[in-house]
């Protein structure tokens, strides 16, 4: 187990700023796989995250937040 990234604040923020993924996308060049990983709980890169948090001028616990690794249930996967 683990911490893993967790971008739900981001998701908040950009609805509190009446923005969307795709405005990150077009105005800070954002590429598609890089949003694609933020979706699946990925790591990105750290510049990404600061880009984000000047353009929506709040700080990095608005964009991002790190939560336990859930263990794989083996019998589930049965």
């Amino acid at each position: 187990m683990g911490l893993k990234p967790s971008y739900k604040p981001m998701e908040i923020t950009l609805i509190k700023r009446d923005k969307t993924r795709t405005y990150l996308r077009t105005q800070l060049g954002i590429s598609p796989s890089t949003l694609a990983k933020m979706s699946n709980g990925e790591f990105v890169a750290m510049s990404v995250i600061a880009r984000i948090c000047e353009e929506l001028d709040c700080r990095i616990e608005e964009v991002v937040e790190f939560i336990e690794e859930q263990p794989l249930d083996k019998e589930k996967e049965r």
